[in-house]
């Protein structure tokens, strides 16, 4: 049997760790199922005792997810519409069940390529910060996780937050997802957009990613530029096209082919486009 440690302040938790070995849980929705069936011997730091980890707060220039915050943590949250892509995508995270339990930054952690939250928090331009007994670091997500189930965090190091920073103007976000069935499915694709507004309407910026087309999910930076300067009208979604899916890498498995994950991607990113366009959520 592994040892447990449960600290109840940060500073006990990473000195654990800088003593090495540890597995960390929050939640425990992704460490118990893949370990069903074998005998938990891992020396684990459950860090669910760190009250400070907890909580969605507002800042001057951004908003901070603790490490403990959960997918019903932001649903319930008072947030502008910025975020309701990021709440879409947090009721597609399993059952209510795993809601209440399974934090952000856990599903960040995990790295799987399929993971509903990512594609928002790309959109969101989010970064995660990483603390360690030597100090802390924060990094966008994009240079986070570095393949399937790889991120870049050290063995020393504890996710402490995620951090998404303020627009400079009016912004609407939202997801959309192609499973196999309607609710508690692994998606074919998913797609998740930030669009901001000048005063005239037109798209000042515009942040669009998608995920299950590659080992991590992606922006589309060619995209981005297209939308730039358009009015935010029915035309919105005519700027979509093929090459601008260039770094995708969709692959053949159960529950696709790689050519309709691309066909499926154009669609659902029109329809990302034109439901941004009437302000559905």
């Amino acid at each position: 049997m592994g040892s447990y440690v449960r600290p109840a302040e940060l500073d006990e938790a990473l000195a654990a760790l800088a003593a090495g070995g540890r597995v960390i849980v929050a939640g425990g929705t992704d460490y118990y199922p893949a370990r069903v069936g074998r005998p938990l011997d891992d020396d684990v730091l459950d860090i669910t005792g760190i009250t400070a980890l907890r909580g969605i707060v507002e800042r001057d220039d951004h908003w901070r997810f603790g490490a403990l915050a959960t997918w019903s943590d932001l649903i319930d949250a008072k947030l502008p519409p910025l975020f309701a892509g990021l709440k879409l995508a947090a009721r597609e995270v399993g059952g209510v069940q795993i809601q209440n339990a399974g934090t952000i930054c856990g599903n960040l952690c995990n790295a799987s390529p399929a993971a509903d939250g990512v594609p928002n928090l790309l959109a969101l331009d989010a970064s995660v910060e990483l603390a360690s007994a030597a100090g802390t670091r924060r990094l966008p997500i994009a240079a986070f996780i570095t393949g399937n189930r790889k991120t870049i965090r050290r063995a020393d190091e504890v996710m402490t937050a995620l951090l998404v920073p303020k627009p400079r103007g009016a912004a609407r976000s939202h997801f959309l997802k192609l499973g196999a069935r309607r609710y508690l499915v692994i998606s074919i694709v998913m797609a998740g957009g930030v669009i901001e507004t000048a005063r005239d309407n037109s798209v000042s910026a515009a942040r669009i990613a998608v995920g299950s087309c590659s080992a991590v999910a992606q922006r589309l930076p060619a995209l981005e530029r297209a939308l730039i300067g358009r009015p935010l009208d029915a035309r919105l979604a005519d700027a979509v096209e093929v090459g601008q899916l260039a770094p995708l890498s969709p692959i053949d498995d159960m529950r696709g082919t790689a050519a309709y994950r691309g066909d499926a991607t154009l669609t659902l990113l029109r329809r990302l486009l034109s439901d941004l366009v009437a302000g559905r959520t």
